[in-house]
């Protein structure tokens, strides 16, 4: 048996998700902040959300954010 040297959930990628007190179902919007690196994104809906998530993920393993103009 092999121990995995990574966590299964790594720290860099827990997040606080803040949801407006207006959202809806049909109009997600809130705030999504990486709780290691400090970075916040806001979001407009559930597609922004999951993207934003892909684009930390993808620049935390070092390939880059998926949109250069999201910070």
């Amino acid at each position: 048996m092999s121990l995995k040297h990574e966590p299964k959930y790594p720290s860099r990628r827990a997040y606080v998700l803040k949801v407006r007190s207006d959202a809806t179902p049909a109009t997600l919007a809130g705030c999504l902040e990486n709780l290691v690196t400090g970075s916040r994104r806001e979001f407009a809906s559930g597609e922004e959300l999951v993207a934003s998530i892909a684009s930390d993920i993808q620049a935390s393993d070092g390939a880059g954010p998926v949109d250069p103009g999201v910070q």
